[in-house]
């Protein structure tokens, strides 16, 4: 297909048309990627609520979309997403929406998520000369057929107890700054993210455990509940302050979570890791998590953006 005769738009904010035109197109190819994840199916998933949104059109019809966070991540780089309708790839609509993307950075670092490790995706970053620079490994855990799980073996002097809305968000957020500095995202969690995500449906505070030393707090264990049918348990972060690491305190907080999920009553639990963590996935693989999925990011080099 000509690319000209393609519309190509970016908005700050979607009208009331233009959001239920982009969740329809979200969830056609949810339905066929399994991709993207909604936490309330008549509203944009979190990671695209803030940044820019790029509206693609062909005789008027919505065939794809791209997601621009501006705020970037912890270490500056702005973020993209590019999603075309199931029904309309391959037509060379993905490759016009990438290159507004990269038009819209300018000069600026731009990393592309391929969810799944889609192989257009590929083809598209390899023609733009983008390096695959990240993999975001999802995992599972049949609960149904998974061995029981141990009883935490807790450090000396460690104590639990479950986060209190309103007085630990900030001994929270500074373990998870200490624990993530290296993350792309995680340790640019802010305070006004968290009160975001309290206000959640989801979220759920007695399934967010805080580890104590002498009354600080020194590691945590945030579990989910996707609202899903059936529900689904996810290990959504753990994080260990790095001068509370290497005693087995992270592996024991990951157990009282599992322990909970299956308590409520969950047939599977997930997770995602970074594939070059390999700590983290050593102890995932032994409590018996496999791969599912793998999500790429693509990078552009210093040269990309002004082709």
């Amino acid at each position: 297909m000509d690319n000209a005769r393609i519309d190509l738009a970016w908005r700050d904010s979607l009208t009331d048309t233009e959001h239920a035109d982009v969740l329809d197109l979200l969830h056609a190819a949810a339905a066929v990627d399994g991709q993207p994840e909604f936490d309330e199916p008549d509203r944009l998933p979190g990671d695209f609520l803030a940044g820019r949104h790029l509206l693609a059109r062909a005789a008027g019809a919505l065939v794809g979309y791209g997601h621009l966070d501006t705020g970037g991540d912890a270490f500056g780089r702005l973020v993209a997403t590019v999603i075309v309708r199931p029904d309309r790839r391959r037509a060379g609509f993905g490759s016009a929406a990438v290159d507004a993307v990269l038009a819209a950075a300018g000069s600026r670092t731009v990393r592309f998520w391929s969810r799944d490790d889609h192989p257009g995706a590929a083809r598209i970053a390899h023609r733009r000369g983008l390096a695959r620079v990240r993999e975001m490994l999802r995992m599972g855990l049949d609960l149904t057929t998974a061995a029981d799980f141990p009883e935490p073996g807790w450090p000396a002097g460690i104590t639990v107890r479950t986060f209190v809305p309103g007085e630990d968000e900030a001994a929270m957020l500074a373990v998870n700054k200490r624990a993530f500095d290296w993350h792309p995202e995680q340790g640019a969690l802010s305070q006004d993210e968290l009160l975001d995500t309290e206000r959640e449906n989801w979220f759920d505070p007695a399934g967010f455990f805080l580890a104590e030393r002498d009354g600080q707090v020194v590691g945590f264990h945030w579990t989910k509940v996707h609202p899903t049918t059936p529900p689904v348990g996810e290990v959504y972060v753990v994080g260990v302050d790095p001068g509370a690491q290497g005693g087995g305190l992270g592996r024991a907080l990951t157990l009282l979570g599992l322990r909970y999920l299956r308590a409520a009553g969950l047939a599977e639990v997930i997770l995602y890791v970074e594939g070059d963590n390999a700590p983290a996935l050593a102890v995932y693989t032994r409590l018996g998590f496999t791969r599912t999925r793998t999500d790429v990011q693509y990078e552009t080099s210093p040269s990309a953006n002004g082709r």
